[in-house]
């Protein structure tokens, strides 16, 4: 079933930038058999206005159980030629943690295809774990698929710069459950042969109150272009998810890339509590934005000051782009937002 390959050596492997070209998107679409059963309409509209954003410009890759039933609600989206329906069974709807990874070896493009297991064996991942290797079965990569099982890796949990720095948190790679018997040493050492790293930045703070990712750094920092870090900023206040985010800005202050120069760094403001029926705080954030070819695509949450200021600092970041707020309210109800629901193709990567 699989045509995923064995591990084998990589001789000079480069993780791309998510500013660099791209020939798709991933989603995985909400259906009743998924978290979002209780809300699924919502949902559905949600990632109907995100779909709708990236077909404007590029294809998309949609994942689903339920084609005909998909096709059905995105029949009336301009330039629905573009999209790709993958008739795979998901578990959710997260492509940013299984979907594959994208390193460029020696003018080689390769997909790795790290173990998924939600998070630390949160929730179940028996389908999600094997939608790489379904969508390899399918035929749709022109690019290998390395099996990379033996490593627990999410997307959302590391960025690149495309030129050898690799962001990301102990709080999370470090983490029980995901690789219990590797150190710290050995986990950046595999960052290092598989991803290309030439230099590892560990965030040891960080943190938003209702994640359930164990800091994943695309919801706290993100990379971009001009050497440059966009992060989220503490709101001032005295709790302990603001405490977390002044310790990770002093943290930002003194990193250097993989050249040994300093980073430029962008605050995003930090959203006002969005809480769930309970009372319990979600972790909205801005840093969840998705970077394509000609856009960026930015959660907001019905917030007009916050909102405003975060399409701004995002906008001065990406000059040659269209910055775009999408309504992540929906998102936000299941722990995450719009990075974390798409993955993306770089160029050359596809049968398309």
């Amino acid at each position: 079933m699989s045509n995923s390959l064995p591990l084998s050596p990589l001789s000079a492997p480069v993780m791309p930038a998510e500013w660099e070209r791209q020939d798709a998107i991933i989603l995985a679409w909400p259906h009743s058999g998924t978290d979002w059963a209780p809300m699924l309409h919502e949902a559905q509209a949600c990632f109907s206005r995100v779909a709708q954003a990236i077909v404007s410009e590029m294809a998309l890759i949609v994942i689903t159980p339920e084609v005909e039933e998909v096709r059905r609600q995105l029949a009336h989206i301009d330039n629905h030629d573009r999209i790709i329906y993958q008739s795979i069974a998901t578990n959710d709807t997260w492509a940013r943690d299984f979907g594959p990874i994208s390193v460029v070896d020696q003018g080689r493009r390769i997909l790795l295809d790290f173990k998924f297991n939600a998070w630390g064996m949160k929730f179940a991942s028996n389908y999600d774990n094997l939608i790489c290797r379904e969508m390899a079965s399918n035929g749709i990569f022109s690019a290998p698929l390395i099996n990379c099982q033996d490593f627990v890796l999410e997307g959302g949990s590391i960025e690149s710069d495309g030129i050898g720095t690799i962001l990301t948190t102990t709080t999370c790679l470090l983490s029980h459950n995901r690789n219990d018997s590797l150190d710290k040493k050995h986990i950046e050492d595999v960052l290092c042969q598989r991803l290309g790293a030439k230099k590892v930045l560990w965030l040891e703070h960080g943190y938003l109150e209702g994640d359930d990712t164990d800091s994943h750094i695309d919801t706290l920092a993100r990379l971009a272009p001009g050497n440059t870090i966009l992060y989220v900023q503490s709101r001032g206040t005295r709790d302990e998810q603001d405490l977390s985010l002044k310790l990770m800005e002093q943290e930002l202050k003194a990193m250097t890339n993989a050249s040994g120069d300093a980073f430029n760094l962008v605050p995003l403001p930090c959203p006002e509590p969005i809480v769930d029926e309970a009372g319990e705080r979600l972790p909205a954030t801005y840093a969840n934005f998705l970077i394509t070819n000609t856009q960026v695509l930015v959660p907001v949450y019905n917030q007009p000051s916050n909102d405003a200021r975060a399409l701004e600092a995002i906008a001065q970041v990406f000059p040659g782009r269209r910055v775009a707020g999408i309504d992540c309210n929906a998102l936000i109800q299941q722990h995450g937002s719009l990075h974390c629901i798409t993955m993306q193709i770089p160029h050359n990567f596809l049968n398309i």
